[in-house]
C-alpha cells in the first residue's frame, strides 16, 4: 500500500494541504466507502450532489482554537464537503462555536451557507467516513501526515478541542504528551504551549442518551475562547510530567 510522502507534504501550504486531501485515495476501503455513501445517497439528499473524497479542514489559517474530530460522517460532510457540516453533530457544534463568539451564525448546512468561523478552525484525524465511524489503525496512520503538517502551519494555535477519545489519544500521542490522562470531558492539559481540551463528541449516542447537553458543549467552547483571548492559554492546565 502507498504511503503519504512526508517530506512533500513538508512542503505544502495551506491551500496545498486541503487540494492534497480533497484529493487523497490511499485508503481503498476509505475510498469505496465514501463514494459508495456519495452514489447511493440518503433518502432525504437524493437531488444533492454529494462530495465523496476527503475533507479538507475548515477555517482561518490564523485561527488560535483547532477543534478536532474523528472522521467525517457519511452524509454530512462527506456530502457537503465542510467539516462537521449536515449532520446532527455539526449542530450541535455549531451553536456552541456561535455561543462562543466563535463563528457569525449557529447553524452550518452547507459549503456555501455564509457560515463563517472567527479564530477558529475544524479538522479530523480522519479524513474519509469511515464504516461504522471506526477506521483502522492503518487508514489512521495514513491520515496524520496530513493533520501533523497543520499542527505545524497553524502557527498562533493557543487551544486545541478534542471531540472524543479517538481525538484526544491522536492529538496527545503528536504533541509527545506523556504520561496521557484518561479522556474525561472538560480535561485540561498543557502540551507545550498548547492548552488541550477534552469534550464528549456531539454525536447522537452522546446527545440523545444525555451524556451530553447543549450547555456542557457550550461551556467546552466558552472556555476554550476564554483562553485563546486572554493570552494566559496555559492558565488552569495540569502541567506536562
Amino acid at each position: 500500500m502507498a504511503q503519504i510522502d512526508d517530506p512533500q507534504i513538508s512542503k505544502f501550504g495551506i491551500s496545498e494541504l486541503n487540494d492534497a486531501v480533497a484529493a487523497c485515495r490511499l485508503c481503498p476501503r476509505l475510498v469505496e466507502w465514501r463514494e459508495l455513501a456519495a452514489a447511493e445517497k440518503r433518502a432525504a439528499f437524493r437531488d444533492q450532489d454529494y462530495w465523496g473524497r476527503a475533507v479538507p479542514s475548515f477555517g482561518p489559517s490564523d485561527a488560535r482554537v483547532l477543534v478536532v474530530g474523528l472522521a467525517p460522517a457519511a452524509h454530512g460532510a462527506n456530502r457537503t464537503g465542510r467539516m462537521f457540516t449536515g449532520d446532527r453533530s455539526g449542530d450541535w457544534l455549531y451553536r456552541a462555536i456561535w455561543q462562543a463568539g466563535l463563528a457569525n451564525q449557529p447553524e452550518s448546512a452547507a459549503a456555501d451557507d455564509g457560515l463563517q468561523l472567527r479564530d477558529t478552525r475544524i479538522t479530523s484525524i480522519v479524513r474519509c467516513a469511515p464504516p461504522g465511524n471506526k477506521p483502522t489503525v492503518e487508514e489512521r496512520d495514513r491520515c496524520l501526515p496530513y493533520f501533523r503538517r497543520e499542527l505545524e502551519l497553524f502557527s498562533q494555535l493557543r487551544v486545541i478541542v478534542c471531540l472524543g477519545s479517538f481525538a484526544w489519544e491522536n492529538c496527545a500521542r503528536e504533541l509527545g504528551v506523556r504520561p496521557r490522562p484518561k479522556f474525561a470531558h472538560g480535561l485540561e492539559h498543557r502540551a507545550g504551549d498548547l492548552t488541550l481540551i477534552c469534550s464528549y463528541h456531539p454525536s447522537q449516542r452522546n446527545t440523545f442518551t444525555g451524556l451530553l447537553s447543549e450547555e456542557m458543549l457550550a461551556a467546552i467552547f466558552r472556555r476554550a475562547a476564554e483562553l485563546a483571548r486572554s493570552g494566559s492559554r496555559n492558565q488552569g492546565a495540569e502541567a506536562d510530567a
